[in-house]
């Protein structure tokens, strides 16, 4: 079996990783082309464009590289035109994937879309999009497959590789331990962003609100774990402006990093349902380019932003956005956390329910589906 695919961005390569994993186990001899990263990579693909190339964050920020990704994608499009697939499957990255997932299905190819876009929180009229696309859309979260159903998409949700990965409780002292960090006193661990340019719009809040916070704890203490080579570069300058705050940047290994920590203080993005399986209390902020955050604002329509408010269907932690963002507000979102009061214990308690609602086989999950497409699509064209 030939396939391609298509992952723009680091959550994207984990996700098409596991799915790579869980076809090879199923398939012989499985043949994957496309873009990902290292994980895809050292499940077999064959990466075209280098990953990094495709990851812009904002509404903006991308039209400044438009001509490199159209480029991309034309590329993406002669090649699997001319030599096609038996099923192309795009992973996240909804407005570069969704367009190449429609040409290549109007070239009889079978698509598949892993991440539904947030069709239930803005740009609704996309869904339109969608249904011309995909022969199959897979979901992470159950409550993202009723609109699908309703608009005759064919949906299937396999779960996140997250809650089957990340046991129900994890041992904070032994991630400690693992990092060399000092066992007593509280910690902070700190996620900017995987991106460049989350880092430079949080980063030096993040550092200024823990600054705050040691004042009022003197024994505390944080882990700041780069996504990156580059980012730790990018890191490194600015930590030599806090030279007062004990701060150990630590290149990857943001899970031991959040496993190791009291509280969190992250980007709203993926790490936010990873903290939440992991069980810790966090807080949430984000950034973006001012223009961007104009015209998101006025698209949006769902009153949350990180992943466990949207999954709760509540505020269960706190979210300071933009503006908000202020190092004084942070610190005070996060003191009660640290302390571990009955903030602390009651999203824990809820991140335990969550655990439960998400465990899935996602590998096995999205492999049977894609399997399943394939197989009807060869059956038609037998028939």
């Amino acid at each position: 079996m030939r396939i391609g695919v298509l992952a723009g961005e680091p959550s994207g390569d984990m996700l098409g990783s596991r799915v790579l994993q869980g076809l090879r186990a199923r398939v012989a001899n499985l043949q994957v082309e496309g873009v990902g990263g290292p994980r895809m990579q050292a499940q077999g693909l064959d990466s075209m464009f280098p990953m990094e190339r495709l990851a812009v964050m904002g509404l903006v920020e991308p039209l400044k590289r438009l001509p490199e990704l159209l480029r991309m994608r034309r590329a993406l499009l002669r090649h699997f035109s001319a030599n096609p697939p038996d099923l192309f499957l795009g992973i996240d990255s909804p407005d570069f994937n969704l367009t190449l997932e429609r040409r290549l299905r109007q070239r009889g190819i079978a698509t598949a879309h892993l991440v539904s876009p947030s069709v239930w929180a803005w740009r609704r009229r996309r869904i339109h999009k969608i249904r011309r696309a995909v022969d199959l859309m897979l979901c992470l979260f159950p409550f993202e497959t009723a609109v699908y159903r309703q608009h005759g998409i064919a949906v299937r949700c396999v779960g996140h590789p997250l809650a089957d990965e990340l046991p129900p409780y994890s041992d904070r002292e032994a991630a400690r331990a693992q990092l060399g960090l000092a066992p007593a006193g509280k910690l902070l661990a700190l996620l900017p962003g995987s991106r460049a340019g989350e880092v430079r719009l949080l980063a030096r809040s993040f550092l200024q609100a823990a600054s705050l916070l040691r004042r009022a704890d003197p024994l505390l203490s944080c882990v700041l774990p780069a996504a990156s080579a580059g980012r730790a570069a990018e890191l490194a300058p600015l930590l030599a402006e806090f030279a007062d705050l004990p701060v150990t940047l630590v290149e990857g290994r943001s899970r031991e990093a959040m496993t190791a920590a009291d509280a969190v203080l992250l980007a709203s993005g993926t790490a936010t349902l990873e903290a939440a399986l992991l069980k810790r209390p966090m807080v949430v902020a984000y950034r973006m380019g001012a223009l961007s955050w104009q015209l998101i604002s006025r698209l949006v329509k769902t009153p949350y932003a990180a992943l466990p408010n949207i999954l709760a269907g509540r505020p269960l932690v706190p979210e300071l956005l933009q503006g908000a963002a202020t190092a004084d507000a942070l610190a005070a979102a996060l003191q009660p956390l640290l302390a571990g009061n009955d903030a602390a214990r009651q999203q824990q308690a809820a991140f335990d329910d969550l655990h439960c609602q998400l465990r899935h086989d996602f590998a096995a999950s999205s492999a049977q589906a894609l399997l399943e497409l394939v197989a009807a699509r060869q059956g038609g064209r037998g028939g």
